[in-house]
């Protein structure tokens, strides 16, 4: 159930902390083997730890739902017992964390830190998405309870899908989504550039936000209904939570691949058929950690996980922003010489191994980094 010490539940820290390391520790590693390790069958299983090039899914495809998915589950513990409250601090919390996600964003992929405003990228990040996702789903959450926020939810997959309905065009550089994009962000669009005042867009860039903000927001919605699964039912009937989340997880994975027929699934524009196929999949493995960890209580062989899931931003922010491979080549540079073609796999399991002993400190030290 909830541990009484910290009123957590214990899966959800073991998965998102399972989803931060495969980001910023097992997917580099596994690709470094793959620059020296020329095998047909690794290389295969290497496929699906990058994104799908267009129509399809992959297993990397699942991280950025995932982070989404578990920002919604947090909303139900973090904003129930506010109601009745005074709304004006409830509101300030939500707005801020909404804003410091945003500028962590840029800072991340926005260029905000070089200082030049053509440089700028206004919603280029995973975290301005879940920003994005968090306030629209708090807000609903806190003044129209969790039915109207599902009811909403299809509302926004609708919608979404109206403007691909009536064109048909899911092409990479011609779609609805990416349309959108190069019309409101322009020059401060990532894969674009400012020249003489003019926007030029790059032909390789094929990744949407603005009109992926509603399925974005479905995602985070999606969340926020299991963490009202299991808010609701972990004190009363916590196996039955375990086979809603299953049930439910099921039925989003089957109308997800129904819609697939007419709008396939698209990763990079979040297509409605992807958010339900996606979400689908985050239900039914937030089910099998909390059957795990939660309803059978193996915690231990899972309990180093928590070090990535329970200081997340930081991790985040440190596997994507911060290389460390100058430190690790100080200290490794003669055996690099020795393996010259094992340089980088060392240099960036070193990197890696730095992140974790980094995170590892701050758990010890009970140093938890929120928003």
């Amino acid at each position: 159930m909830l541990s009484n010490k910290s009123n957590r539940l214990e899966s959800l820290d073991v998965l998102r902390g399972f989803d931060l390391f495969l980001l910023v520790g097992l997917q580099p590693i596994l690709i470094g083997v793959g620059q020296v390790w020329d095998n047909i069958y690794y290389h295969s299983l290497l496929r699906q730890f990058d994104h799908e090039i267009w129509i399809g899914f992959r297993f990397w495809d699942l991280v950025m739902p995932l982070f989404l998915f578990m920002t919604g589950i947090t909303i139900p513990f973090s904003l129930d017992n506010k109601k009745g409250l005074p709304t004006g601090p409830i509101y300030r919390h939500i707005f801020k964390r909404f804003l410091i996600l945003w500028i962590l964003g840029m800072v991340m992929q926005g260029n905000l830190l070089s200082w030049d405003w053509q440089q700028f990228k206004l919603y280029s990040n995973t975290l301005q998405a879940i920003a994005m996702g968090y306030v629209v789903t708090a807000i609903l959450y806190l003044n129209l309870g969790i039915r109207k926020v599902v009811m909403i939810a299809i509302v926004l997959l609708i919608v979404y899908a109206i403007p691909f309905l009536l064109d048909g065009d899911y092409s990479a550089q011609s779609n609805f989504a990416i349309k959108v994009d190069r019309m409101l962000l322009r020059g401060f669009m990532d894969g674009a550039y400012w020249k003489n005042g003019n926007a030029i867009f790059s032909d390789q860039y094929d990744y949407s936000w603005i009109w992926s903000s509603l399925t974005f927001s479905v995602t985070v919605m999606m969340g926020c209904l299991a963490g009202k699964m299991m808010k609701t039912g972990i004190k009363t009937n916590p196996k039955r939570v375990f086979w809603h989340l299953v049930l439910t997880g099921v039925v989003c994975l089957a109308i997800g691949l129904l819609w697939s027929l007419q709008m396939p699934i698209i990763k990079r524009i979040w297509t409605s058929s992807m958010t339900l196929f996606s979400g689908g999949i985050c239900f039914l493995m937030m089910a099998v950690f909390y059957y795990i960890i939660d309803l059978k209580k193996v915690l231990k062989p899972f309990q180093w996980l928590k070090i990535y899931g329970m200081n997340s931003i930081v991790a985040y922010f440190l596997g994507e922003m911060i290389n460390f491979r100058s430190v690790v080549h100080s200290l490794t540079y003669g055996l690099e010489n020795m393996l010259p073609a094992y340089k980088q796999l060392i240099l960036t399991t070193g990197n890696f191994t730095l992140v974790f002993l980094i995170l590892l400190a701050f758990y010890r030290a009970r140093i938890f980094v929120k928003i």
